[in-house]
């Protein structure tokens, strides 16, 4: 909940006033943003998070007319806007993965990609899971890091990528197993 003029505001209220009071996106960005941040550091790096959160909410604020508040709340919009930009980098960030593979043992420990294959896995995986990470389909690596650094539901992770719950489920499904298998395949070549 968020104070408003007249007390405070759910998601829902705020969402139909935005249209017709604009200065109350301020409460949006105020009430999400760190959230939208900590999740596109986790895909990409600190600085690009600051942009690509930054244009997540320049984005959201010139398309708030067009929200709908009947498919779902403002958090998995928000989340389907910035996966939407994190995409515009799929290149950079399977770059960015490839190279965290090859020098992952030669990070600080307190490094922020350290930090975000730390809260994926086990410290020991971290060069083999940055290579099976680079194994993944687009949208099975955004199903998965939407889960597994945003801590979103099923159910949000559809509203955020616009597909179904049982889509969510398959491609968490079959990133979970590509994962396994690649680093189950390296620890028997290791």
């Amino acid at each position: 909940m968020t104070s408003g003029l007249d007390g405070p505001v759910t998601d829902a209220e705020l969402a139909a006033r935005l249209r017709r009071e604009p200065q109350l996106f301020t409460a949006v960005y105020d009430r999400y943003v760190r959230d939208i941040h900590r999740y596109v550091a986790g895909r990409l790096d600190t600085q690009v998070a600051d942009d690509i959160a930054a244009e997540t909410f320049l984005v959201a604020f010139g398309q708030r007319d067009r929200f709908d508040p009947e498919r779902g709340s403002l958090r998995p919009w928000l989340f389907g806007i910035a996966t939407n930009l994190v995409a515009r980098h799929r290149r950079k960030e399977a770059r960015h993965y490839r190279a965290l593979a090859r020098t992952a043992a030669d990070l600080p420990a307190d490094g922020h990609e350290n930090r975000v294959l730390s809260a994926v896995a086990a410290q020991r995986l971290q060069p083999q899971l940055a290579r099976a990470l680079t194994l993944l389909t687009q949208g099975e690596r955004d199903v998965l890091l939407l889960v597994a650094l945003s801590q979103l539901s099923h159910e949000e992770v559809a509203e955020a990528l616009d597909i179904t719950y049982s889509t969510v489920a398959s491609r968490l499904s079959r990133a979970r197993k590509k994962l396994k298998t690649a680093i189950d395949r390296e620890e028997i070549n290791g």
